[in-house]
């Protein structure tokens, strides 16, 4: 009798083990895969799986390549089930020779000018750094192939080259509810003086909030510049850019490698507290799938690259006008609604308090202040 009802256990085990692993599999999906120029790890996830950023929960980490996340065009995929559990590997005589790229995590044609021209600096590193005070023949703006006069520089070599930066915006963090309001991201000019932002965050300059703690300086990059000579200020040639130099502009030393191309969707093991949506790029109001938005959180706060997160909406505040007729009470009651599920969004690059991500999808516009969650 005992052995027959470990036998059972073991079977419902069995089952139950072989179901959890069979539940995040899409019901069509393949059995095999051939990696396609153009394909994102992301997409390829999507096509065995329910849920994308489960992606290392089934894949076979243990094959002999030098980085088992990297996958090229090429590469045959193939599902299979070991211990109970659905695997995804490479089907080893078919293993394509690396002679193109990598497959990327995201679609690199969305987040490539948030990879190789936008940094996130704290105030001291970006007030610090040599600045443009004036151009040559008396100019009102710097253009490629004349000298720019630069403070601040020391210890540079002839030839040595620069990055030309543009302050953009201030992501600041001030104590409160948690609402939206205390987050706020506000455009900055090149002399790092706050104005109104294309962003369309709120303008909170009345200090009503207080001086708040600022998260980072958001700064783009616009031109590259060589150096010439020595003094104060020194002089510098401006190779290229990609709009016209004005005084105020920063330099800083040129960064190789701006940022990590390998990574892979993944959940976080923990979603830091109020983390939410702070601003976002090229829009007015409200973005959707494969648009940028920034979170209110970094590698300080523990976020990496690849992580994935749900984005909800807070719920609403209402007026109960039910119990407030019903038992005749003048002022009713006040009810918060549940949050509402949006999308799911994948960080693809981070700095200390700050990082980006892009939304993957959505069945709702998201809106600044919009919490991100576990991945359900």
């Amino acid at each position: 009798m005992l052995k027959k009802a470990l036998a059972l256990l073991a079977g419902i085990g069995l089952t139950l083990t072989l179901y959890a692993a069979t539940t995040t599999l899409r019901p069509d999906h393949p059995d095999t895969y051939v990696v396609k120029k153009g394909d994102t790890l992301w997409g390829i996830s999507a096509r065995f799986l329910t849920k994308p950023w489960l992606w290392p929960e089934i894949w076979d980490v243990n094959q002999k390549v030098r980085n088992p996340h990297l996958i090229y065009p090429g590469d045959v995929l193939v599902l299979g089930y070991a211990g109970g559990r659905a695997r995804l590997g490479l089907q080893p005589q078919a293993r394509a020779q690396a002679t193109e790229n990598a497959v990327p995590a995201l679609p690199l044609s969305a987040i490539k000018p948030f990879l190789k021209d936008t940094r996130v600096l704290d105030r001291d590193s970006l007030v610090k750094a040599p600045y443009v005070v004036g151009f040559e023949e008396d100019q009102l703006r710097g253009t490629p192939g004349r000298f720019l006069y630069v403070r601040g520089i020391s210890d540079a070599q002839p030839g040595q080259r620069y990055a030309l930066v543009r302050p953009t915006h201030v992501f600041t963090s001030f104590d409160g509810s948690g609402n939206y309001r205390d987050q706020i991201a506000d455009e900055l000019d090149s002399n790092v003086e706050m104005y109104t932002g294309p962003w369309h965050q709120e303008t909170l300059h009345d200090g009503h909030l207080g001086k708040g703690k600022p998260l980072g300086y958001e700064v783009t990059v616009i031109g590259t510049a060589e150096y010439l000579r020595g003094g104060d200020p020194a002089t510098v040639l401006l190779s290229d850019s990609t709009m016209e130099i004005r005084k105020g502009d920063r330099l800083m030393p040129l960064d190789n490698t701006p940022y990590d191309a390998a990574f892979y969707p993944h959940a976080p093991a923990k979603v830091p507290d109020n983390l939410r949506v702070i601003a976002f790029s090229d829009a007015m109001d409200a973005v959707g799938p494969h648009q940028v938005v920034a979170l209110s959180a970094g590698k300080d706060e523990g976020v990496e690259n690849g992580q994935t997160y749900t984005l909800v909406h807070p719920g609403d505040d209402i007026h109960d006008d039910v119990i407030s007729s019903s038992q005749r009470r003048s002022f009713g009651e006040r009810v918060t609604l549940p949050e509402e599920f949006i999308g799911h969004a994948m960080v693809f690059r981070t700095f200390d308090h700050v990082s980006y991500a892009l939304v993957m999808d959505s069945i709702k516009p998201v809106h600044l202040g919009d919490p991100a969650r576990m991945p359900e």
